[in-house]
């Protein structure tokens, strides 16, 4: 290194490569966003004023200094440090009305983002263009033109799911109000967009949108208490009455009538394609705060949530079907359902007399299942004694009934309206809402079972037991109806909470129905005693059932589902199945559950283990493995995809990466779970939520039924190729993060990792274990911290070394990789996803957090590492893909990163100061609150920081 060139430790470094140099946007792109600009112009001026207003010229001077220094800094006018200038030393009172104003215009800019792709979809729709990829319009195309049969589909398509699973997130924790005034801001815009207005009419929708801006301006962003999981529940379940009711039964109806029509001989069922599942409050791996009574009111919530969208739809259709019976023709099965005949004076209106009759019947339902204080007092009038329903069944049959009716006088069209929304809802959700997944790592059922069988005097020391030996104890325990324990057993504190929580579930599902809590999943499974294990407790809770002896003929509503994590658990994953099923009963178990075994793979702990490319090509193997024993058994597969919102952590646009699975995978049924910021991204409002529900919808359809993976003859070549890259780029990760000495502290102190923890931010520890391990570390710290530091290391580290090594000077391996990059989804997906992550990136931005570092050797080394990596994956992308703009494949997010990250630039740097305060001792509650909210300014901006 020259001596005029500065050290990378150094504070006036500066990277060789800017990523605004790798983000082209041309004339004809500034063209097509300059509406866009002009919405953020607008909600970004209203914003200024109103900070102006409520914080004085001195606040919104120093912000509107900041933005233009900022955007001075992406143009090359000024140097970094002069912007940086400006927060050195300012007053923390000073300093959080310009986070949460930055954090605001984030907030807009996302919404105004939104705006823009349904005005420019508006766009190709109304000029006749062909169907947007990964539209379901397009999908059918697809499909005509590829001349599939009925029995092709019907095959393809029996029993077809696409389950979104709603988890928690650290920083998504916007608060009701937030949420509310966002979405009337959006209605306000997008009414403004489709309206003609005179001068005086824009003007007052201009005020409305002032009046939110105001509002959120007032409302705190974050709560000053540490959120708890019945937080996360409640936040969990806006979404329903946001667009997940709407929205949901809407696209399942269209589905199944689009494929019917087309394909009348396929058999296709009449149960929903989309149904919705949750984690908040099940999953309890290294959570200690879900407990048995956080199980039941997940559950009940949910229930609520669905009972009481039932009660007001069934209200709202009363108050609609005003028919008379003198003026249409009353058919028998809707007088016998009002309880009236036809001579019986209150029989004039049929139909509102037959829904009040559905509805007591669902008011005593609910009375039945949950405590006094759901009901209204509308609903209390309707109590008299009805039955109530036995199931969601029954309460769709009688829907049933009426909507024959309506089309017995010729009324299809009103059918088709409330009524249909409200029978596919209830075919939907039931009385259950959404599946809640209980989840528990394998090392506590370990223990727990220990306990147990230690208690029931079956074998004293089970952790002592090689394998085989497990597997004989325990299957001869899930032959057997005798429990292991009895209620008044005493038992250690862990064996008794988790006794406590499967038994809750027990409860949820004898109350709700069996949907209410299809899945337990056991984190780290790398064993068949872990599988067996999970059984065990589901038993003791009276879930699982072996059926009389000597039968074979086990029963269990709840599925065992194996989480394979690390890139060698996924490795030996097919193994770990195939052993499991033969053991007879569990086979035998898995064919009464319709033939079908679902597991879980995950993204995140394969990714902090190995780096992006070996975990994706782990991934990718794990499921053509897993593909071929599932035929080598003859069961049905089902994949459930562990998806976070980076890329980091199996992230990216959701169509492409399931396009992307090898053949085989997808089987038309999937879950996958959404995280984070990312679900008010996707699911905040209706519009958006069904462009994003399609989508998931779309690419299965497609992945089951059309060939996706495009390699032909040359698969086995190239999956050889793939296995040495993986291998390369995981030994380049490794050498970085598990074989750096002092790594762990560059990571600790170069990132907000500890403060994560220690300033309230989610309801669980952000590690599994109290200790320093990368490997115990949760996958979502991991990455929100490298990702507010701007370095997004899990989502490309060690690919670049791994493509040049495996390159060299051959240029027809470069031309393999092109020819891949070409051809194969899993491969161009690999690559777009990752340039997603280094379009995110700043290394100038990172530098600043490396000299929070206080060892200089340590960040002199550590740092150099990563950015010489960081420009040896830009360049080996560029000779891969020919282009040196890494967003050339996605408009949108090139949009974004282009129009507003130059934003984040005052984020970053003031929660870089704020953490430099912090750990000097300066720790008061607004600078942890500062912090705090530049964490969550940050993610909004990046809406996939976790």
């Amino acid at each position: 290194m020259s001596e005029s060139v500065p050290s990378r430790g150094a504070p006036a470094w500066r990277p060789s490569i800017s990523i605004v140099d790798h983000i082209v946007v041309d004339d004809e792109g500034r063209a097509l966003t300059e509406p866009l600009r002009e919405d953020i112009r607008l909600l970004g001026g209203i914003l200024g004023e109103v900070v102006r207003e409520h914080s004085g010229d001195d606040v919104f001077e120093l912000v509107e200094s900041a933005r233009k220094a900022a955007f001075a800094v992406r143009r090359n006018e000024i140097d970094r440090d002069e912007l940086a200038a400006k927060f050195v030393d300012l007053d923390v009172d000073v300093a959080i009305p310009i986070i949460r104003a930055f954090s605001h215009f984030a907030l807009l800019a996302n919404l105004a983002e939104d705006i823009h792709r349904e005005r420019r979809r508006a766009i190709h729709v109304r000029a006749g263009d062909p169907p947007q990829k990964s539209s379901l319009a397009a999908t059918y195309r697809q499909l005509a033109e590829a001349g599939l049969d009925d029995a092709e589909v019907g095959r393809a398509l029996a029993g077809a799911a696409v389950v979104p699973v709603i988890t928690a997130h650290p920083t998504e924790t916007r608060r009701r109000t937030v949420f509310e005034a966002q979405n009337r801001i959006t209605e306000l815009m997008r009414f403004r967009e489709r309206t003609e207005l005179t001068p005086d009419e824009e003007a007052k929708v201009a005020e409305s949108i002032r009046r939110q801006i105001i509002t959120l301006w007032q409302t705190a962003l974050i709560r000053l208490e540490r959120l708890t999981i019945q937080d996360e529940i409640r936040s969990g379940l806006r979404y329903y009455d946001a667009s997940f009711f709407e929205v949901v039964p809407e696209i399942n109806t269209s589905v199944r009538e689009a494929l019917r029509s087309a394909y009348p001989r396929a058999g296709l069922a009449e149960e929903p394609m989309i149904r919705m599942g949750s984690w908040i409050g099940g999953d309890r791996d290294g959570n200690p705060y879900v407990t048995p009574e956080v199980v039941t009111l997940a559950t009940t919530l949910a229930a609520q949530t669905a009972v009481r969208h039932h009660l007001d739809e069934l209200e709202n259709l009363a108050q609609e079907l005003s028919m008379s019976a003198r003026l249409i023709t009353a058919v028998e099965p809707l007088l016998e359902l009002a309880g009236a005949g036809p001579e019986d004076a209150g029989a004039d209106e049929p139909f509102r007399l037959a829904l009040r009759h559905i509805r007591a019947r669902l008011v005593a339902t609910a009375d039945e299942m949950f405590d006094e204080g759901f009901l209204s007092s509308n609903d209390l009038l309707l109590i008299d004694g009805e039955e109530p329903y036995a199931g969601a069944g029954e309460l769709l049959a009688d829907l049933e009934v009426v909507d024959a009716a309506l089309r017995a006088n010729n009324d299809g069209l009103i059918a088709d309206d409330r009524l249909l929304a409200l029978r596919e809802a209830v075919r939907t959700f039931g009385f259950h809402l959404s599946g809640l997944d209980m989840r528990q790592n394998s090392d506590m059922h370990e223990e727990v079972v220990a306990e147990l069988l230690a208690w029931a005097g079956v074998h004293p020391d089970y952790a002592s037991l090689d394998e085989p030996d497990r597997v004989e104890i325990l299957t001869a325990e899930l032959q057997a109806r005798r429990p292991l324990t009895r209620p008044d057993a005493e038992l250690s504190e862990l064996a008794t909470k988790e006794l406590g929580i499967v038994r809750a579930a027990a409860r949820a599902v004898a109350t709700f129905g069996p949907e209410a809590v299809p899945n337990y999943i056991i984190s780290m499974c790398t064993s068949v005693s872990d599988m067996l294990e999970a059984l065990i407790l589901l038993k003791e809770a009276g879930l699982y059932d072996p059926g009389p002896a000597g039968e074979n003929s086990p029963r269990c509503t709840v599925r065992v589902v194996p989480l394979f994590e690390t890139i060698e658990d996924l490795q030996q994953g097919a193994a770990t199945m195939a052993a499991v099923l033969d053991v007879p009963f569990y086979r035998a178990l898995v064919e009464s559950q319709n033939g079908m075994q679902e597991i879980m793979l995950g993204y995140s702990d394969s990714n902090k283990d190995g780096g992006y490319m070996a975990a994706n090509w782990a991934l990718y193997r794990a499921e053509l493995d897993l593909v071929e024993m599932a035929e080598k058994a003859g069961i049905r597969l089902r994949l459930f995809h562990g998806r976070g919102g980076t890329v980091g952590r199996g992230g990216g646009p959701s169509y492409d990466a399931i396009l992307a699975q090898p053949p085989g995978a997808v089987q038309g049924s999937l879950r996958i779970t959404e995280q984070g910021e990312i679900i008010a991204a996707k699911y905040a409002e209706p519009v958006v939520a069904r462009r994003n529900l399609e989508t998931l919808l779309a690419a299965t359809i497609e992945s089951s039924l059309l060939d996706v993976e495009g390699l032909g003859d040359e698969s086995e070549s190239a999956y050889e190729v793939m296995d040495d890259i993986a291998a390369k780029a995981r030994a380049a990760y490794s050498r970085l993060v598990h074989q750096t000495p002092g790594f762990v502290e560059y990571f600790t102190t170069s990132t907000p990792l500890s403060e994560i923890g220690a300033l309230n931010i989610g309801s669980r520890p952000a590690s599994r274990k109290q200790t320093e391990k990368i490997s115990d570390l949760r996958a979502i710290p991991w990455v929100l911290s490298w990702t507010q530091s701007r370095v997004m290391l899990p989502g490309w580290y060690g690919t670049g070394s791994a493509f040049e090594e495996w390159v060299g000077d051959d240029e027809s391996r470069l031309d393999t990789l092109r020819r891949y990059y070409e051809r194969w989804p899993f491969f161009r997906s690999v690559m777009s996803n990752m340039a997603q992550v280094l379009a995110k990136s700043d290394m100038s931005l990172a530098h600043r957090y490396a000299q929070l570092v206080p060892d200089e050797e340590l960040r002199d080394k550590v740092f150099g590492m990563i950015v010489d990596e960081h420009e040896r994956t830009i360049e080996m992308y560029a000779k891969i893909t020919g282009t040196d703009d890494l967003l050339h494949d996605n408009a949108a997010l090139k949009r974004s990163v282009y129009n507003r990250f130059p934003y984040l630039e005052p984020l970053n740097l003031l929660q870089v100061e704020l953490l430099r305060r912090f750990r000097a001792g300066e720790d008061t509650p607004l600078v942890r609150r500062g912090i705090q909210l530049t964490m969550n300014g940050l993610a909004t901006a990046l809406r996939n920081s976790g």
